[in-house]
């Protein structure tokens, strides 16, 4: 893992180390990022939605994202990066788990998909900008949100889209003790620690202290 040499990373080592020992099933839709699977296609109809409105697309189009640049930050094994490649943008993947870039790519090979992918964290971008950031579920398991949140309106172009999620902790005990029909957990043990939560109020903070407008709230 590309973490122990960056003074200023944002990383947490541990929660590195974590969601890497989860790789080799990140793609199992009933294995241990089987709420992923399902959050998946919610996710994606309300970010295609506010995609065509930010910039005008074509809501018919199956390659909306042609000519874009797309980075999605804590990708894990690339869930949003394979069907924002689909949706044509040009996509880097970013993880602080190296097992997850590994898993990441083979399944992009697999899939006939042409993407970026890097171990790392925000902060090793330089000064590269994207169209489209995204980071979702994600905030609640750095060290820094603040230096995070900087970090993803740095690699934001001009007229850019950054979109981010993380379970509301005023609802976040349901999420996190929720049970599957077959009586195991929703998400791994250790996943999430209540105290790194974030309200939407405080992460709205963090976005316009970091120089962003907050267009769109919603659960």
């Amino acid at each position: 893992m590309v973490i122990a040499s960056d003074p200023v990373t944002t990383i947490d080592p541990a929660e590195a180390a974590h969601f890497g020992g989860l790789a080799a099933d990140w793609w199992d839709p009933k294995g241990s990022s089987a709420m992923l699977h399902r959050l998946n296609p919610a996710r994606l109809g309300y970010l295609r939605e506010a995609m065509d409105r930010h910039w005008g697309l074509d809501e018919t189009s199956f390659t909306p994202l042609a000519g874009k640049t797309a980075l999605d930050v804590g990708c894990g094994a690339g869930l949003l990066c394979e069907p924002l490649a689909r949706l044509g943008a040009a996509v880097t993947g970013i993880d602080a788990a190296a097992e997850n870039i590994a898993a990441a790519h083979a399944h992009a090979l697999q899939s006939g998909l042409t993407i970026d992918y890097r171990t790392g964290g925000i902060e090793g971008l330089g000064n590269q900008r994207f169209d489209l950031v995204t980071s979702l579920e994600v905030i609640e398991h750095v060290s820094d949100p603040a230096g995070f949140v900087a970090g993803l309106a740095g690699a934001l172009a001009e007229g850019g889209l950054l979109m981010l999620s993380t379970p509301n902790p005023h609802r976040a005990f349901a999420y996190c003790a929720d049970h599957d029909r077959r009586g195991h957990r929703a998400d791994p043990e250790g996943t999430h620690d209540w105290d790194k939560f974030l309200t939407p109020d405080e992460l709205g903070a963090l976005l316009e202290d970091a120089g962003l407008k907050v267009i769109d709230r919603r659960g």
